[in-house]
C-alpha cells in the first residue's frame, strides 16, 4: 500500500462540497505553500434533495482543481447510511495507512447533520485504529502528527485560526462550482429551494469573517485539535 503518494493534510467529508464549506480556504492556502493534500468523501450524496451523483461528482472535479488538490476519492459509502462498525472504519484505516498524513481533518462532532457527526466519529475512530499494529497487519500502521476537526453548518470557539483572506476567493470558486447545492434553479424541472440555496454561502462567509476578526484579519477558517498541534507552512 505505501506506493501511494504521502499527504500532509488528508481531510474526510460525509459528501462533497463538506470540506470546502469548513476549509476550503486552509486547503487552498496549503496547496500554494507546496504542502500535499488530499480529501475524501465518504458518500456520493446521492440523497441530495437536489442534483444527481453524476453531477456532484463533476463538481466535484472541478472544485478539486480550483483547491489545488493532490488526492480526492470517494469511498462510496451510503449516504445516510453511515454507522460505526469495523467495515466502514476500515475503509478510513486503508485511506489512512495508504497515504500515511501528517494531520487528519473531520467535521466537528456537533452538526445539525447527522451524517457529518457520523463522518467524525468514523474518522476518529479510523485515526486511532490506523496506529495499532496489530489491527488489520496486512497494512503497514501509521499514526498521524495530529488530528482536527472543522466546522461546517455550526459555530463554535475555535482552538485554532488559519488567516484565509488571501484565499478566500478560491475558496468560494470552489463552492459555487457546486451549483447543484447553492444555486437557485427555479428553471430547472427537477429542483426544490433548500436552505443551501437561499443565502447559505453568504454565511459561510460572514462565519469566515466572524472567525478572522479577533485576529484583525478579513477572513480565517477556525479548527479544534484533539491534543496539542503544531502548525508550519500556513
Amino acid at each position: 500500500m505505501n506506493d501511494a503518494v504521502q499527504l500532509d493534510l488528508l481531510v474526510f467529508a460525509a459528501h462533497p462540497d463538506d470540506a470546502e464549506i469548513g476549509m476550503g480556504g486552509t486547503i487552498a492556502k496549503a496547496a500554494r505553500a507546496g504542502r500535499r493534500v488530499g480529501l475524501y468523501d465518504l458518500t456520493f450524496a446521492e440523497m441530495s434533495s437536489n442534483g444527481d451523483p453524476d453531477t456532484r461528482q463533476r463538481e466535484a472535479a472541478k472544485a478539486s482543481e480550483l483547491l489545488g488538490l493532490t488526492v480526492r476519492g470517494n469511498l462510496g459509502l451510503p449516504d445516510r447510511g453511515l454507522k460505526a462498525g469495523s467495515e466502514q472504519v476500515d475503509k478510513l484505516v486503508e485511506v489512512i495507512r495508504r497515504h500515511r498524513p501528517r494531520v487528519v481533518f473531520a467535521p466537528y462532532f456537533e452538526d445539525r447533520h447527522p451524517d457529518h457527526t457520523a463522518c467524525s466519529r468514523l474518522a476518529e475512530e479510523a485515526a486511532f485504529n490506523a496506529k495499532l499494529r496489530r489491527y488489520r497487519p496486512e497494512w503497514d500502521a501509521w499514526t498521524p502528527d495530529a488530528f482536527c476537526y472543522y466546522f461546517i453548518n455550526d459555530m463554535h470557539a475555535p482552538q485554532v485560526v488559519v488567516d484565509i483572506t488571501e484565499y478566500q476567493p478560491i475558496k468560494m470558486d470552489a463552492l459555487s462550482a457546486y451549483r447543484s447545492q447553492f444555486a437557485p434553479m427555479e428553471e430547472t424541472k427537477d429542483w426544490v429551494p433548500t436552505p443551501l440555496t437561499t443565502g447559505y454561502l453568504d454565511n459561510v462567509a460572514a462565519r469566515d469573517r466572524l472567525f478572522g476578526a479577533p485576529h484583525r484579519v478579513a477572513y480565517a477558517e477556525g479548527f479544534i485539535s484533539k491534543g496539542s498541534l503544531k502548525l508550519d507552512g500556513f
